[in-house]
Parts: structure tokens; sequence; C-alpha cells
């Protein structure tokens, strides 16, 4: 299983803002984890992103990729939440910024929602290292900020949000063990066409004695 355990769940509000944050540990390489972490989407199990456009890319001075992406999400709330905030349209764009650093191995995304921020905000943060104690194993910190505002009802609201997000979140770990299992599918099938590549030349030389 690509994620073992949630070491830590924590969900707390503070001054009317609720905070969310869970630790994970995923069984595979940091390398590995954040390659299938930048090519998530589209993915079956996240059925609810359904855009993905990448604004910009660039590599800094010190070797980390820099990358700006717009997503196209259906929330998919349900029909009380869409008539408390007057809104029966739930497609919603995210603006997510993320770093790769190779050298020290740290992968950092944000993400917070550009529609209805008159309505809500959703900051989310997620941090992949190597684990301390096995470089076989990867962790995710994953922590989201959010806030409703102007509609009646908001600590309910914020609740449903807090439990969307930790759907999501066992649902992108579902995504990750997919992409990580194509990936290696991937790999494995160029490895093949490598070896038969060798080997048609060699078999063609012991013909030709």
């Amino acid at each position: 299983m690509l994620c073992e355990m949630v070491v830590f769940l924590c969900v707390t509000f503070i001054d009317q803002i609720l905070y969310f944050c869970c630790f994970c540990p995923h069984s595979h390489p940091w390398e590995m984890v954040t390659k299938a972490a930048m090519q998530k989407y589209p993915n079956p199990m996240n059925p609810s992103v359904f855009g993905v456009d990448v604004l910009d890319r660039n590599i800094d001075q010190q070797g980390r990729l820099h990358s700006k992406r717009l997503l196209s999400t259906e929330w998919g709330l349900p029909s009380i939440v869409k008539s408390l905030i007057g809104n029966v349209r739930t497609c919603t764009y995210i603006q997510e910024s993320s770093i790769v650093d190779p050298k020290e191995k740290m992968f950092e995304l944000q993400s917070s929602n550009i529609t209805f921020t008159n309505m809500v905000s959703v900051d989310e943060k997620l941090t992949y290292k190597p684990h301390p104690e096995d470089p076989e194993k990867t962790i995710l910190t994953q922590e989201a900020i959010i806030s409703v505002k102007g509609v009646s009802l908001s600590s309910y609201l914020e609740g449903v949000m807090a439990n969307t997000i930790s759907t999501n979140a066992g649902k992108g770990r579902e995504a990750m063990e997919w992409v990580i299992r194509r990936l290696n599918a991937e790999i494995e099938e160029l490895a093949a066409t490598a070896r038969g590549t060798i080997r048609t030349p060699m078999a063609a030389a012991v013909t030709e004695k």
C-alpha cells in the first residue's frame, strides 16, 4: 500500500477559521512519489479534477523546479450547501504553485481557489520529504485552512469542506498508488523494448556465423 497509515490528523477551529492537518507515510522513495504527485491528474479516483493547464515552469539557479498550474474542478457540494451559498454552479478554478528541490529532496505544493473567494477560501499546502528513518519511504504533510464568509451556518459549511478535503486526501493517496503502478509499468515496458532491441542485432550476428 502507498500509504500505510495516517500518523496524525487534526481538525480545529481558531478565530472562526478551520485548520486541517494530517501526516502520512508513503511506502515509496521520495523520487517516485514526487514524480507521481506531478502526474497525479487526471486519474479515475479524482474525477472532480477535469482540467490541468501549466501556466509557467522554470528552473532557478539552485536547480529547483518551479511550476504554476491552473486546475479546473467540480466541488460536487451537497444541495443544501448550494442553496446556502446561493449558487448552483460548483465548477471552480484552483491556482497551484509548486517547488521541487532535488538537492534537499523536498517537494512543496501550495494551492488556493480563485473562484467563490467572496464566500469560501481554501488554502492547502502539501509537503513531501524522505522519511527520516527509512529512505525507501516518504512523509506527506498536508495542511489546509478553510474560511467561509458572508453566508449563514458558516461553521457547518466549514465542516463540510473539511470532510471533503479529508475524503479527497484518501482518494488522493489511492490515485498516487494508481499513478505509481502506471509509471512502473511504463518503465518495465521501456526496459523490455530496450532488451529486445539489443537482442535483435545479437541474434542476427549469431545467425551470420
